[in-house]
């Protein structure tokens, strides 16, 4: 088989992350630091407008799972009366916490994670992070504020948008209180601003999987988002998105293949199965199979942060209201098909994740109904994002493989 021709961005990458993670524990050692924790898809450009420095616990317990540690902290979270039926990014992460280890020691030299001064979610995911954070703020006794988003929206209304405004004032009324001091309204519409560009330019990176051959995979798409999750509201993200298009950019003129010989090209629907991202892309680039596009990385691809230059929190609020994964049945099916047809998909996979429901279209009809629309083809793996204990290896490897087999006989 030919090989596969690494990505020179990602030593790039690697030392963004290193200088990210760092610059934490540093400034978890200032006492005139405010560090704040907050959910993946959360106001981060408050907190950054604010003066905080902020982790995210998601990239951390993603971390837990790509490195296959999480059947080590789950049973942990369990024996505390968590049920194994909930998120297992929670139950992995607070049992890491509890035996005092994180996966940052081995990548970077951290011995714990920050502690923090405030915990800040948002429900736009799902329930569990707010329990998840509820748990952290007792232990820690450390103040908790959040955003209750409108869910399940089939079209956003100006009464949700007014909402979650709402809860951003109050939110920002809190904040003012622990820091002492007045949010600089100048300095939130800059960090909106360069989330926006940050934004654009990954959605311009993940559109280059949509040239034949792609010079990206959903596996790359994984490992490259790091910094729209974590430094979104920084230029150093925007910066590196550019350097990594313009590296993409350079492939499809070349020529060059994510996956070489490319035959088929698959859509991933659902979340990462972390523990399992490098043996999933070797078995696909074996079947010469290019997985081209997912829901999951096109998650932090936030248009509407431009939506309004006059009030920055209305763009915040519209961006962080209208995810897919907060949005109707109908609107999921809508965005899906346009999808299926923008990067020309041969095949869809949906993962099924045990602990995440609420990342899971597959209990209510969604792939039969794709299907019957599109005439394309799915297979629900049934997994989970970190607890490898539901994960069949050899019953997943042998699904793919004939899925794969079924797409070469239409």
């Amino acid at each position: 088989m030919t090989k596969r021709i690494p990505l020179r961005s990602s030593k790039k990458l690697k030392e963004i992350a290193t200088r990210y993670y760092r610059d934490l524990d540093s400034a978890a050692k200032d006492p005139n630091q405010k560090m704040a924790w907050c959910s993946s898809v959360g106001p981060a450009e408050i907190l950054l407008a604010m003066g905080f420095k902020v982790y995210y616990p998601e990239n951390h317990t993603a971390m837990i799972g790509a490195s296959r540690l999480a059947n080590e902290y789950i049973p942990v979270s369990i024996a505390q009366g968590y049920s194994p039926e909930i998120c297992s990014y929670l139950t992995s992460d607070i049992g890491a916490f509890l035996k005092k280890e994180t996966p940052l020691t081995k990548a970077y030299g951290i011995s714990e994670v920050p502690n923090p001064d405030v915990l800040v979610f948002n429900t736009n995911q799902c329930r569990d992070v707010q329990d998840w954070f509820k748990w952290y703020a007792l232990k820690l006794d450390v103040p908790i504020v959040g955003i209750h988003s409108p869910s399940f929206i089939d079209e956003l209304s100006r009464s949700h948008i007014d909402s979650v405004v709402e809860q951003m004032k109050d939110m920002i009324i809190k904040l003012e209180q622990i820091t002492n001091q007045s949010m600089d309204k100048s300095e939130l519409a800059k960090r909106v601003r360069i989330s926006f560009e940050c934004s654009q330019t990954w959605q311009q990176v993940l559109e280059t999987a949509a040239t034949i051959p792609s010079p990206l995979t959903f596996f790359d798409g994984c490992i490259h988002m790091l910094p729209a999750v974590v430094l979104r509201g920084e230029q150093i993200a925007v910066d590196y998105y550019e350097l990594l298009r313009e590296e993409l950019d350079e492939r499809i003129d070349e020529g060059i293949a994510a996956v070489p010989d490319e035959k088929y090209r698959i859509y991933w629907e659902g979340m990462p199965i972390w523990g399992k991202l490098r043996d999933l892309s070797e078995q696909f680039s074996e079947l010469k199979t290019c997985v081209v596009a997912s829901t999951y990385c096109s998650s932090w691809i936030f248009t509407d942060f431009g939506a309004s230059s006059n009030d920055p929190l209305v763009g915040m609020a519209k961006a962080y209201t209208e995810l897919f994964i907060n949005r109707s049945e109908s609107s999921k099916e809508e965005y899906l098909k346009k999808k299926l047809e923008e990067f020309k998909i041969d095949g869809i996979i949906f993962h099924n994740a045990r602990t995440c429901p609420n990342n899971s279209n597959t209990s209510y009809g969604m792939p039969k109904r794709i299907e019957d629309q599109t005439n394309i083809p799915n297979l629900v793996i049934d997994a989970d994002l970190n607890d490898l204990n539901v994960y069949s290896e050899e019953q997943t490897k042998t699904n793919i493989e004939a899925f794969i087999e079924q797409l070469s006989g239409i």
